[in-house]
C-alpha cells in the first residue's frame, strides 16, 4: 500500500504540474503573461522523481524551463502564475517572471536564464554544504544545449576534483533550442558519454518514468552524500511545446511527436498505478483535486494586486536596497 500511496501522491504533483502549465499557456495567450515563457509539459517526471528522492534542505538549481522544478520544491501554483503576471503576490514578488522562479526556503535556489550559468553556481552551493558538514547536496538541472557551454565542463572539472556532493541532471529533450542535439555534438549521449572524461559516474535514465528518476537520483544522491564526489544523470525526455511561447516547433518530424506523446511521463505513472490495482475513480479523484487546487490559484492570481512602485529597489541587493551605492 505504502507504494501505490506514494506513487498516487507523485502522479497527483505531476498532474498539478501539468494543469500549471496549461494554465500558464492559457493566461499567455489571453495577454496576462507579459514577456515570454518556456513551458516544461512533458518533463514532470524529472523535477517530481528528483524532488522525492532528495532531502529538504537540499539544493537545487534550474534553467530558464524552471516551473516544474520550483513546484516540485515546494511552490504552490499560485505563487507561480501571480509571478508570471506580474503581481506582488509573485513568488519573487513579479521581479523574476517565468526565468527566474526561486524560492530558498525551500532550497530551490533559482531558475537561470543565461544557459549553463549556474552549474558552477551548484558546485560552489555544494562546497559551502561540506565545508559546514550539514550533509547536503546541490543539483543542478540543466538541457542538453547546456553540455557544449564551457561552463558545464568547467563545473564538472571542479567538481570531480573537489569531489564536492552534486549532482548534474541533464534534461534532454532532444532540442538546444531549435536544432537537434544531435547535429551538433560528437557524442550519442551529450551529457553522460562525457562525464568520465571527468572520472565522474554518467548515466543514462528514460525522464519519463517517475519511479526509474526517483531510483537514480536516490541512489546518486546518496552516494554524494556518503563522500564520493559528484555524478551525472542524464534524463531522456521531450519537450509538449516549442522552445518558448514564440516557436510553434514545426522543425520536430511530425512521427517523433507522435512517438513521444505516446510515452508521456502522466500516461505512464497512471498505467503503473493501474497495474498495481488502484482504481480509475481515484486517480479521477486526484485529477479533480489538481484541476481544483490550480483553477482557484489562477482566480487569486488574476485578483492579485500589482506591486507596489515603492518596492522596485529591495530584495535587489544583499541588504536590501540600493542606498549603500550612493
Amino acid at each position: 500500500m505504502a507504494v501505490r500511496d506514494e506513487l498516487l501522491a507523485l502522479y497527483e504533483q505531476m498532474v498539478l504540474i501539468r494543469r500549471t502549465e496549461k494554465a500558464a499557456h492559457d493566461l499567455f495567450l489571453s495577454g496576462l503573461v507579459k514577456g515570454t515563457t518556456h513551458l516544461a509539459a512533458g518533463q514532470e517526471a524529472i523535477a517530481v522523481g528528483a524532488s522525492a528522492a532528495l532531502r529538504p534542505d537540499d539544493y537545487v538549481f534550474a534553467t530558464y524551463r524552471g516551473h516544474h522544478h520550483a513546484l516540485a520544491r515546494g511552490a504552490t501554483p499560485e505563487e507561480c502564475l501571480a509571478e508570471l503576471m506580474s503581481r506582488a503576490t509573485g513568488l519573487c514578488g513579479a521581479k523574476g517572471g517565468s526565468m527566474h522562479l526561486t524560492k530558498a526556503s525551500s532550497g530551490m535556489l533559482g531558475s537561470y536564464a543565461i544557459v549553463g550559468s549556474h552549474l558552477p553556481m551548484a558546485a560552489g552551493a555544494a562546497w559551502s554544504a561540506r565545508l559546514r558538514g550539514t550533509g547536503q547536496i546541490a543539483v543542478a538541472f540543466f538541457g542538453d544545449g547546456a553540455t557544449n557551454i564551457g561552463a558545464f565542463h568547467e563545473a564538472l572539472n571542479l567538481a570531480a576534483v573537489w569531489k564536492l556532493p552534486v549532482l548534474f541532471v541533464c534534461e534532454n529533450n532532444l532540442y538546444m533550442e531549435y536544432t537537434p542535439i544531435a547535429d551538433v555534438t560528437a557524442v550519442a549521449r551529450p551529457a553522460a558519454d562525457r562525464a568520465p572524461s571527468y572520472g565522474i559516474p554518467g548515466e543514462v535514465v528514460d525522464g519519463n518514468d517517475v519511479v526509474a528518476v526517483r531510483e537514480a537520483v536516490a541512489r546518486l544522491a546518496g552516494r554524494a552524500r556518503a563522500g564520493d564526489g559528484p555524478a551525472l544523470l542524464e534524463a531522456l525526455t521531450y519537450r509538449h511545446f516549442g522552445h518558448s511561447r514564440a516557436d510553434p516547433a514545426t522543425y520536430r518530424p511530425a512521427e517523433e511527436v507522435e512517438r513521444w506523446l505516446k510515452h508521456d511521463p502522466l500516461d505512464l505513472a497512471r498505467g503503473r498505478l493501474a497495474e498495481l490495482g488502484v482504481p480509475e475513480e481515484t486517480l479521477t479523484e486526484a485529477e479533480a483535486r489538481a484541476q481544483d487546487v490550480v483553477q482557484k490559484a489562477v482566480e487569486a492570481a488574476k485578483a492579485a494586486p500589482p506591486p507596489e512602485p515603492r518596492e522596485a529597489l529591495t530584495d535587489v541587493w544583499a541588504d536590501g536596497g540600493a542606498a549603500w551605492r550612493t
